[in-house]
């Protein structure tokens, strides 16, 4: 009688500096959007996991927010808090950095991981450097600061070096059971999703605008059959925010709530009615009871 075949399977954070493509990987290895993505630092607030099934191996990504060197707030403390964490929990950190590009703040993050810990270093954007000879001397000169177990290329936008990315991690899974379903893409429920969305849309129409100082809270999420009933409130810290998140004639906020329920009509697979409002709450991304509330931990 022939051994059963093993199987692997295992946690791995996504770690990097803010704006490196961490969510864009994590939605190109697991084939659907579930982290939300613009060019705005501080877009991913929160941990995100996201499940790839293969056969004999299943991956559990973390999607971690972008390290906060510079910002001091209690939403950036919990923020890091949560990265530190994500470090200490998994069995491999799949480190990003820019192609051409590692600076002090790489370093830093780079020596939070825990000692002993199974790092791939993922150079991305290699489609941005301009002059493609220097990818070899960059990959020899970064493979001397740290023992990477695996140093891989892509480019997350296209899918470039991402089956490769996925090779190599495989080989440092654990052999285990799968945790997840088949059909599992994660472990976040509809009703956070829903709120992503809307907040992706607001970081990508307002970004230029407003400061950080907005975030989504559903208040209410009920599903009939196909159709879901969404609610949601948009909280802003200064009344002039308010104003501008929903523009002159309210055209701006209609804007928002359309992009977001198209993208969640496409990940639900079903019909979205959406009614957002606008609510101030000034100091809130200082006040860890108000974070906590809003489901930052």
């Amino acid at each position: 009688m022939s051994a059963p075949e093993e199987h692997r399977c295992g946690h791995l954070a996504i770690a990097g500096r803010p704006n490196v493509g961490k969510s864009t990987l994590l939605n190109r290895l697991i084939g659907r959007k579930i982290s939300i993505v613009s060019r705005k630092a501080q877009t991913t607030r929160h941990r995100i996991t996201g499940v790839l099934t293969r056969p004999g191996q299943q991956f559990v990504f973390v999607d971690t927010p972008g390290f906060q060197l510079r910002h001091k707030n209690a939403l950036n403390r919990l923020m890091n808090r949560g990265v530190a964490q994500a470090l200490v929990g998994v069995d491999v950190v799949l480190l990003m950095i820019e192609a051409g590009r590692f600076n002090e703040d790489d370093k830093r993050i780079l020596a939070m991981i825990p000692q002993g810990k199974t790092v791939l270093l993922v150079i991305n954007k290699i489609d941005r450097l301009a002059d493609k000879q220097r990818l070899l001397p960059f990959i020899a000169k970064v493979a001397g600061l740290y023992s990477f177990a695996e140093i891989v290329p892509v480019c997350a936008a296209s899918g470039t070096g991402c089956g490769e990315l996925l090779d190599a991690a495989a080989r440092y899974l654990p052999e285990s059971p799968p945790l997840f379903g088949e059909d599992d893409l994660t472990d976040r429920s509809e009703r956070f999703l829903a709120a992503e969305f809307l907040r992706e849309k607001l970081f990508r129409r307002l970004g230029e605008e407003l400061p950080y100082g907005m975030t989504v809270e559903i208040e209410r999420f009920e599903q009939e059959g196909a159709l879901r009933r969404i609610h949601a409130a948009i909280i802003v810290d200064k009344p002039a925010h308010k104003a501008i998140v929903i523009g002159r004639g309210g055209e701006q906020l209609k804007a928002i709530a359309s992009d977001a329920r198209r993208d969640m009509e496409k990940l639900f697979d079903g019909k979205v009615f959406l009614e957002v409002w606008v609510k101030v709450k000034g100091g809130w991304t200082d006040d860890e009871r108000a974070l906590k509330s809003l489901g930052y931990e």
